[in-house]
């Protein structure tokens, strides 16, 4: 079965890296170009027919909609932003998906899968979404895209419109805790409307406190606690 041929269109190399590392990962995909603005992109698919462009909001020059726009003959095309607010003139532009940055593997695959539906690939010649493990994540902080393993997270606090994560340092995230918390694996669980803990880094549970690995003690919130017993 032929693969099918992406484009990633990104002015920030983190960014780059980051979806080349996520298509080396799923079969059937195959990069033909990293390009670093729309008018790279122009060039390519003049060239090459695509399957697939990876496409990013803010570019310098011209912007990933504007390109979007100027395409008579459309790729299926996923937005790769941090800027969520772009989200329904991209869909009103028949869009495939719109991931906002950072992004995990599992998201990123979901909406491949999106495209293999709409191409009729078969679903054999995928990575089979279930059996998809990864090990790490990436987070964007302070102008820094930082690849984090979920087993050195020992717990996450809500900070208002952001997240701390709490490695074998603090991470400062911009981004809410529920969000957060639907790309970790299933040992990750909310305690309380603040806390999500890693239950590898549990160490016992005392009254109505979480006390882990290092010691520190995390309260547990009342319509959270049966939650947490019925876990243990």
């Amino acid at each position: 079965m032929k693969a099918l041929q992406c484009i990633i269109a990104d002015d920030e190399p983190i960014a780059r890296q980051i979806l080349e590392n996520y298509i080396q990962e799923i079969p059937n995909l195959e990069l033909i170009a990293a390009c670093k603005n729309a008018f790279e992109v122009m060039k390519v698919l003049q060239e090459q027919p695509t399957d697939i462009l990876f496409l990013d909001i803010n570019m310098p020059k011209l912007s990933g909609l504007s390109l979007l726009k100027s395409l008579p003959q459309k790729p299926n095309v996923i937005i790769t932003t941090a800027y969520p607010e772009y989200a329904v003139e991209g869909f009103e532009l028949s869009v495939i998906d719109y991931l906002l940055k950072p992004f995990s593997l599992e998201r990123f695959l979901q909406a491949v899968l999106k495209v293999q539906q709409k191409e009729a690939v078969p679903v054999e010649t995928f990575v089979n979404q279930k059996e998809t493990k990864t090990t790490s994540l990436f987070v964007k902080s302070d102008k820094k895209i930082i690849k984090i393993n979920f087993d050195e997270i020992q717990h996450i606090e809500a900070y208002g419109n952001y997240i701390k994560i709490f490695t074998h340092k603090m991470i400062l995230a911009p981004q809410t805790l529920s969000d957060f918390l639907e790309k970790l694996p299933a040992n990750f669980i909310r305690i309380h409307k603040s806390y999500v803990i890693n239950f590898e880094h549990l160490k016992l549970i005392d009254g109505n406190q979480i006390v882990l690995q290092n010691d520190l003690k995390l309260p547990i919130g009342k319509s959270y606690r049966k939650a947490v017993l019925d876990r243990i």
